[in-house]
């Protein structure tokens, strides 16, 4: 980009005026979110936008705006991943919902302890994709949820769970499973003293997930409005805190998409916030924002 001109104030604009979100860029940044993501932004998430954006401009180390929006026009392709990994929300944390992984324990699992047919290979196959996982709080969350409620069982199962996210960086978070010692603070002691390593000397603020909570799980960077090299089908999907950012056109294909990918009988799990709208004549409701597709 090449209309950089020197600090605002060697223009006679101070701070505050050079950090005006006009109405122009905010249309063309939501333009931009929405092609690239699916996301929608409306005037409500204005000034969430804004102190996202004001970060990014400062790391891009560019004066205003209105810059940050021309080098988005002419630079889009090699900008997009920052962007999007700086923009997108990313609020998550272990069990939360917590009625979703009762659900699990109580209903799903013991039923599919019963109903579940082995394989060639002699193991009885559970798949589970966390498709907006975030740090990975959701996914280690299923992954000691089902190793809890499956404990005598386990040697007789192939379990796998599929966790992605359109943001690299967080998922790189999750993939190396470190977090701050006060993310675990309202877990049960036994399910901290059976999952997690706390760290020694300067590092005893951090804990990391235990091994057999990562050797199920596999990390993937996916944008959900493009295609999906997964092949499923999956016994459960978690699709958590995220439709309610897209528009109801793209929420309906996402839940086309995630029925077909859905075993018969499998479950949808959506956000406290969340419905299928239309789509859930195709669903029968088994719990608080838990869908199940028939049989």
């Amino acid at each position: 980009m090449s209309n950089r001109q020197g600090h605002p104030k060697d223009r006679g604009l101070n701070r505050d005026q050079a950090m005006q979100l006009s109405d122009d860029d905010f249309k063309f940044i939501c333009q931009f979110v929405y092609e690239n993501t699916g996301i929608v932004l409306n005037d409500s998430k204005r000034e969430m936008l804004y102190r996202r954006l004001t970060r990014i401009v400062r790391d891009r180390k560019l004066n205003s705006f209105s810059e940050y929006s021309q080098l988005l026009r002419d630079q889009g392709d090699k900008e997009k991943d920052f962007f999007i990994n700086a923009i997108t929300t990313n609020l998550t944390s272990f069990f939360r919902e917590n009625h979703h992984f009762e659900y699990l324990t109580k209903e799903e699992i013991p039923a599919l302890l019963k109903s579940k047919t082995a394989g060639s290979d002699g193991k009885k196959r559970l798949r589970i994709w966390s498709s907006a996982s975030s740090t990975g709080e959701e996914p280690y969350s299923i992954a000691i949820t089902l190793l809890e409620a499956m404990k005598k069982d386990l040697p007789h199962w192939d379990i796998k769970i599929l966790a992605t996210d359109i943001d690299s960086e967080v998922l790189a978070k999750g993939k190396a499973g470190v977090y701050d010692v006060n993310r675990i603070e309202d877990i049960p002691q036994k399910i901290k003293q059976g999952y997690f390593f706390q760290g020694r000397g300067k590092s005893s603020q951090s804990v990391k997930v235990h091994d057999k909570l990562q050797s199920i799980i596999t990390f993937k960077q996916l944008n959900l409005l493009h295609e999906w090299p997964i092949k499923g089908p999956f016994d459960a999907i978690f699709c958590r805190n995220v439709i309610i950012y897209f528009d109801k056109k793209t929420q309906h294909e996402l839940f086309a998409r995630y029925f077909e990918l859905l075993a018969p009988g499998g479950l949808l799990f959506l956000g406290h916030s969340e419905n299928l709208g239309n789509y859930q004549q195709y669903f029968s409701n088994v719990g608080r924002t838990i869908f199940r597709k028939p049989y």
